[in-house]
């Protein structure tokens, strides 16, 4: 038995399209038997499975159940419940990997899987391998056993434990995994806490579950202000990546978010490591710089960053989509809700607001992330040709994922996304004179390469 896999849904760092069309039943089976066969080779038996709250979750959860069971692995099934929460449970179950089937921060339609092996991502190669083995019918075979575990309460039990400060805060899920643990966290935390789209429901009713885009911030906005809350926070559809907003109804990006947690973990682990993607604030690396820690520059993307924090020991890193990773008093891995307690607990021990803790850091006229389509044969190719032009005129160029480019005004970046056929545009600058300038470059460069920027 073979199986071939669409080439589009095999991302980088995880496996990932359209349900019906590009991605089912088969597809879910497949991904559980080559994982199955990567687990067995390396030594385990034990793989833990999670789901999101997609329409089509049940069913590929099924089917991945099944393809792993086949190929002779066991398998703990923890139910409905965000991406971290299958993380937790491949830290402590005594498991050899995981795998959670989502759709992340995706339209309602698509759905997809990622996975971990070892306590390690599985991502770049290792997925590649996955359709070489299902290509090749190259499957362990056996009859591994189901075991389901409700690890809830575990997980919301290990998130409080901090110290966080009685505050009273808006949380939206937007409909998406995290909805229950965020109910069972709310209740035992201290304060008053507003919970808006907490009801799980795949098709997302009241807003896509995306808090990297401020439009989506509304409703928690409006509820901060209208209930005069100290601060609120929102979750993406798997709970792994993190927005906030100030009591003033300010969203306050997670880079900045980054700066902040890095204050109390340099306060534990002097000249530490923190590591932040190439879209994040230069009020970030500054911050680490002032506070005695070392700031590290890397690629975007969640396994990208994982893998990192391990080569440099880094206790915690970030990304500006809303990515916060600990291994400082926690498992090195992404999670959203523990994001949150933390910030809770940083408000605590400074006696602070978010608003207040925000106005101290260093103020910059910043774009949000601009991403936008270019013919797929393009995307690498003017990065390429862009790079080449900056190295003649001899720029000050950082070229670890894309072109990060400083200026006199601030600094521009144009990288090629690792997963879609787009370019992503960020710049900031001191003043908002600066950042016309600095994107005025950027639009040039793109010119002299044969694309154009959609208006803003």
């Amino acid at each position: 038995m073979i199986h071939h896999f669409h080439p589009s849904i095999l991302r980088e760092y995880d496996i990932r399209g359209p349900v019906g069309s590009l991605l089912g039943h088969d597809d879910a089976h497949a991904v559980g038997r080559s994982f199955a066969t990567r687990v067995r080779r390396a030594g385990g038996g034990r793989v833990a499975v999670g789901r999101d709250g997609r329409l089509s979750s049940p069913e590929l959860e099924a089917a991945l159940v099944e393809g792993l069971r086949t190929g002779g692995v066991d398998v703990v099934r923890i139910g409905l419940g965000p991406t971290p929460m299958l993380y937790h449970a491949e830290a402590t179950l005594g498991v050899d990997g995981g795998i959670q089937v989502t759709g992340s921060h995706n339209p309602s339609g698509h759905n997809g899987f990622k996975l971990m092996l070892g306590h390690r991502s599985f991502f770049g190669d290792d997925v590649q391998d996955l359709a070489r083995l299902a290509a090749a019918g190259d499957w362990t075979e056996g009859a591994g056993t189901v075991q389901d575990v409700d690890i809830q309460g575990a997980y919301v039990s290990r998130l409080l434990d901090v110290r966080p400060v009685a505050a009273r805060v808006g949380w939206d899920t937007g409909n998406g995994a995290a909805g229950p643990v965020i109910a069972a966290l709310t209740a035992r935390l201290p304060g008053g806490h507003h919970l808006l789209h907490a009801q799980v429901d795949g098709h997302f009713p009241n807003h896509h579950p995306d808090p990297s885009e401020e439009g989506n911030l509304a409703d928690l906005k409006a509820l901060v202000l209208e209930r005069g809350l100290d601060c609120g926070f929102a979750f993406d559809g798997d709970g792994d990546r993190i927005g906030a907003v100030d009591g003033r109804g300010r969203a306050v990006r997670a880079d900045l978010l980054l700066a902040l947690l890095a204050q109390p973990v340099l306060r534990d682990l002097p000249g530490a490591t923190i590591i932040a993607d190439v879209k994040s604030s230069a009020a970030l690396f500054d911050r680490v710089c002032e506070l005695g820690g070392r700031p590290v520059m890397w690629k975007s993307g969640h396994s990208s960053i994982k893998s990192r924090m391990l080569h440099e020991d880094a206790p915690i890193a970030g990304e500006l989509s809303g990515h916060i990773f600990f291994a400082h008093r926690w498992y090195g891995f992404d999670d959203a809700q523990y994001a949150a307690v933390r910030l809770l607990e940083l408000l605590g021990e400074t006696g602070a607001t978010l608003a207040d803790l925000v106005d101290a850091l260093p103020r910059y006229h910043a774009t949000p992330e601009l991403r936008f389509a270019v013919d797929p044969a393009s995307r690498v190719r003017v990065v390429d040709e862009v790079l080449a032009r900056l190295a003649a005129r001899g720029a000050a160029v950082e070229r670890v994922d894309g072109a990060r480019v400083t200026t006199a005004d601030g600094w521009w970046l144009l990288r090629a996304s690792n997963t879609e056929s787009l370019l992503t545009v960020r710049a900031e600058a001191r003043d908002e004179a600066g950042l016309a300038r600095l994107l005025a470059e950027v639009d040039a460069q793109l010119a002299a390469s044969g694309v154009e920027r959609p208006p803003d």
